[in-house]
């Protein structure tokens, strides 16, 4: 039987327009190999391990009437060539430049008639480098433990890992008679999924808002301060359709001496350095900014709950407001890490390395879940969205082309930046 969206996919689908796409990406930045890497080694990387990730050869189907979501079906037509895409930089192309390529394409609405993904070759990077963007809908990623096609393409050797012969074959498209079967099947198991149609996700607001006063911090206060609207801010004006898309380097080292030498943790740091830069943004601007001034943001975090073991099953949203107005910026971290213990009990935040695992870094996943995350949350609720995964530990490749770091980046949000570790050579 087809999987059907949930009302949580729905909501992204209903909410999205040409100003506001509901996607996320990844680009990971890669240093060619010595024999090359072309268009036609992307597209045979993406052939073979595309079955890994089914979900990105299926399309949704709609409902006769509209009586229950769609459902995710397979695409018979379904064309390698139209997702897998070619770009280039005039050579020698510099970071700036494929920033502004990144926003450029983000900016674009996914196809909803066929799979929601794509996926480009960025060739022309001035030191033998090359892109990769992979461009993914959020209703395409319903879980922790989903994995997304930017997390299949890497290996732990220059050399790729065999793949499994690919018999895949699409299934046929069901009929309107088996489309309203499976609606009343479904009915029988919850009687609830045709009148969840019919609300078109009005109470997805609602029960988000609740789930988000619910992961402040779980006092009277806390949850007063959840429930009202955001601070007023620039960030939140009317949006068009253009994006921006910029990127800063920061030595993970250097945060680590931070960290150790105030007793916090790493993402406390990098809070009160995002803190301290929208401090100073609002001042160039010429905007009041007085000692009780915030900025409330929104910061999904990989969660276990309490009966749970193991790493992280899902990403919960947490409200924190940003101390703006304080000037100090040792205070400014005290405050964020004093906020950030008070944590509710929803959930335990998973440590880095836990979310690291097995893998070696945090699967893009997380970032688009975190994307997720704060999608559902009304966006009267929080000024910004920030999000902090660990990245690459261990040197990767995408068919022999060494992965040197990975931008994560959302439709409407900044990019969050992991430089990968490289071999000394």
């Amino acid at each position: 039987m087809p999987h059907r969206l949930s009302s949580t996919d729905m909501s992204f689908l209903n909410a999205e327009r040409a100003k506001t796409p509901a996607h996320a990406g990844t680009v990971q930045v890669l240093q060619a190999p010595d024999e090359g890497f072309d268009y036609d080694r992307l597209f045979t990387l993406i052939r073979e391990r595309i079955a890994f990730v089914p979900r990105y050869r299926q399309r949704m189907r709609t409902i006769p009437g509209h009586l229950a979501n769609p459902v995710w079906v397979d695409d018979t037509d379904f064309d390698l060539t139209y997702h897998v895409r070619r770009s280039a930089l005039p050579r020698p192309g510099t970071d700036e430049q494929l920033a502004e390529l990144v926003a450029r394409i983000m900016s674009r609405r996914l196809d909803r008639d066929r799979p929601l993904w794509e996926a480009y070759l960025v060739e022309g990077l001035e030191g033998n480098r090359l892109a990769i963007l992979t461009k993914t809908h959020l209703a395409m990623v319903d879980g922790a433990r989903s994995i997304g096609l930017a997390q299949v393409l890497l290996d732990i050797s220059p050399q790729p890992r065999s793949s499994r012969p690919d018999t895949w074959s699409p299934h046929a498209a069901p009929s309107t008679a088996e489309l309203l079967a499976g609606v009343a099947t479904d009915f029988m198991r919850r009687p609830t999924v045709v009148f969840d149609a019919v609300r078109g996700g009005v109470n997805d607001v609602r029960s988000t808002v609740g789930r988000v006063v619910a992961a402040a911090e779980g006092t009277a206060q806390a949850v007063r301060r959840a429930a009202r609207a955001a601070p007023p801010s620039p960030l939140n004006p009317d949006i068009g359709k253009a994006r921006r898309f910029a990127t800063v380097d920061l030595e993970l080292a250097q945060l680590k001496r931070v960290k150790d030498y105030h007793d916090t943790d790493v993402n406390d740091v990098v809070l009160a350095i995002l803190t301290g830069a929208l401090r100073a943004w609002l001042l160039m601007r010429g905007e009041v900014v007085r000692t009780s001034t915030t900025l409330r943001a929104m910061v999904p975090l990989s969660v276990t709950g309490p009966d749970e073991a193991g790493g992280p099953n899902h990403v919960a949203p947490f409200i924190l407001d940003l101390p703006i107005g304080e000037p100090s910026p040792v205070v400014r971290l005290q405050r964020i890490a004093f906020a950030m213990r008070k944590l509710p009990e929803v959930g335990d935040p998973v440590p880095a390395l836990d979310i690291v695992g097995v893998a070696g870094f945090a699967p893009p996943t997380v970032h688009i879940l975190g994307a997720r995350t704060a999608a559902e949350a009304p966006t009267r609720a929080y000024n910004l969205m920030i999000t902090n995964v660990p990245g690459p530990q261990t040197p990767l490749y995408a068919a022999g082309a060494l992965l040197a770091l990975i931008l994560e980046v959302g439709s409407k949000t900044p990019a969050a930046r992991s430089r990968a570790s490289t071999p000394r050579r």
